[in-house]
């Protein structure tokens, strides 16, 4: 019972320094709009070759650029689309 209760306890904080990360990603992009409207920009370069913001590309190159995971890329990557620029695909 104690060794679930331990493994319970460290899920959880695993989980929650994932969340925060991502909290504090997504945050500096709420603080800095240009930060966003660059990103923005990017997709919309994306758009006019046909590819989309959501496409392995994208992820990669976001991922990339900003020094993250591929999963905290994608979640940023919807984040900045549906507050900055919903109009990308």
């Amino acid at each position: 019972m104690n060794g679930l209760l331990i493994t319970l306890i460290f899920t959880s904080f695993g989980i929650s320094q994932g969340v925060m990360a991502q909290s504090r990603l997504l945050e500096g992009v709420k603080r800095n709009p240009d930060e966003a409207k660059s990103i923005c920009e990017s997709f919309r370069k994306l758009n006019k070759e046909n590819i989309s913001a959501s496409s392995q590309k994208s992820i990669e190159k976001i991922s990339i650029q900003k020094n993250i995971n591929e999963v905290d890329a994608e979640i940023l990557s919807m984040y900045v689309r549906g507050l900055y620029c919903p109009e990308t695909f």
